[in-house]
């Protein structure tokens, strides 16, 4: 190969993987843009329906509940109803923590994880097949990632029957289930404490 054509190829093979790189270091959902909408303001609760009792509050931008009141879960349920989409949600959990993110729930007033898809939040889960980062009684996670403790992402991509959760940008469960097809989502509070820093969705 002549030293000329070597160069250019090399030049254009580096700006191949500079461009790959600034690909892959942009998550799948940016949270922005066309298509996306803030659930949290980092003011105010915003327009959520509740389910259940719990001390909700926004304290320095975030939503934080860590006294639960009632016998059952919390939840904060949205008032729209999603199909296939995609949730962004920045959360801190303490080590006892117990919460998730519901989706597709059949009874928006009846929430159980019988009931929606959960991305569970639960470090201290007995069965950690189904603890943090996995879809309870649907798909394990392995290993289980720890949440405890600091501020983490969590991705949710629901298309058909096909739902993909990714922690921190890798992939902890995949299913592939048509049990669930529509509803809210909800943000839960079990026990410990969590916060919810930002929630924002897009509909596909």
């Amino acid at each position: 190969m002549r030293p000329m054509m070597a160069r250019a190829l090399g030049m254009a093979l580096g700006l191949m993987t500079v461009s790959y790189g600034a690909v892959q270091s942009v998550p799948a959902s940016a949270q922005q843009g066309e298509g996306w909408t803030a659930l949290f303001d980092g003011k105010t609760l915003g327009d959520w329906d509740q389910v259940g009792e719990t001390n909700w509050r926004v304290e320095d931008g975030a939503i934080v509940a860590d006294k639960r009141t009632s016998k059952d879960p919390a939840h904060l349920v949205s008032k729209a109803k999603y199909k296939d989409f995609m949730i962004y949600v920045e959360f801190w959990s303490s080590d006892d923590a117990n919460s998730g993110i519901f989706l597709r729930c059949a009874d928006p007033a009846k929430i159980t994880d019988r009931s929606c898809y959960e991305a569970n939040i639960f470090d201290t889960r007995p069965d950690q097949s189904y603890g943090t980062g996995g879809i309870v009684h649907f798909a394990e996670v392995k290993p289980m990632p720890k949440a405890g403790g600091k501020w983490n992402t969590m991705e949710i991509t629901a298309k058909g029957r096909q739902i993909t959760v990714s922690m921190n940008g890798a992939k902890t469960s995949e299913l592939n289930n048509g049990l669930f097809v529509e509803g809210p989502i909800t943000l839960q509070h079990g026990a410990g404490t969590i916060k919810f820093r930002k929630v924002a969705i897009k509909p596909l």
